[in-house]
């Protein structure tokens, strides 16, 4: 697992790398902004945050027994996130699968919390490193998302940093650039420049921008990300 880089640090090497000594600014966020994912919707290395979106409400006509599908789903969650936060992930990857064709059985395919069991499910393989098997998830839960709460919901704009991370985990920085840009353009738009979510995905990209070698456009986002 890589280790945590806060921006501070992070800015600070662009300036070395070019020879000049780091500013100092009034004051540094003390948040470690890693990039950021969704995981078990939660936070990780790099980052990976819950999608954080309120359930709708479930059909009035569920049987005892889809109740009772429901309720084990959650059971199953519930020791698949323990078993992933003691990195676990072999065994936690089948609760992750049990719960997902559980909630496919009872809610159907296109269903927002589907959605999020088929994230939670790609973020254990991403942490293996089976990206072939996360890359097709997280992108059916994006669409699903997409269809449920439309284009520019700030839930959306997790799911499209997660699937940009897979990218960039990958190398494939021409695939995830594009969708940490259009996570930040969400966010922005939805929740205002100044908010916490807006300063991860300044973060994220600029990350993106450091490891390219692209520290001209790194720099910024980073100053930003602070502020």
């Amino acid at each position: 697992m890589r280790p945590y880089f806060s921006p501070k640090a992070l800015l600070s090497s662009l300036y070395q790398t070019n020879g000049t000594p780091p500013p100092r600014p009034s004051r540094w966020s003390s948040t470690l902004l890693a990039l950021l994912v969704l995981p078990f919707l939660a936070l990780t290395v790099p980052v990976s945050l819950v999608l954080g979106t309120p359930r709708p409400a479930l059909p009035q006509t569920l049987t005892p027994e889809q109740n009772a599908a429901l309720q084990e789903a959650e059971q199953l969650d519930q020791q698949a996130v323990q078993l992933y936060q003691q990195g676990r992930y072999n065994e936690a990857i089948p609760l992750a699968q049990q719960a997902l064709e559980l909630r496919e059985t009872v809610l159907g395919d296109t269903h927002p919390d589907v959605a999020i069991s088929l994230n939670n499910l790609a973020e254990l393989y991403r942490l293996q490193g089976n990206y072939a098997a996360a890359e097709p998830l997280y992108q059916r839960s994006l669409t699903i998302l997409e269809a449920a709460l439309g284009d520019n919901h700030p839930t959306v704009a997790t799911s499209l940093n997660n699937l940009a991370l897979l990218y960039q985990d990958q190398g494939n920085y021409a695939a995830a650039e594009p969708l940490y840009q259009r996570s930040l353009t969400i966010r922005e738009t939805a929740l205002g420049e100044t908010h916490p979510d807006v300063a991860i995905s300044l973060n994220n990209l600029a990350e993106l921008y450091r490891l390219q070698g692209n520290y001209a456009a790194a720099e910024p986002l980073y100053q930003r990300s602070l502020t």
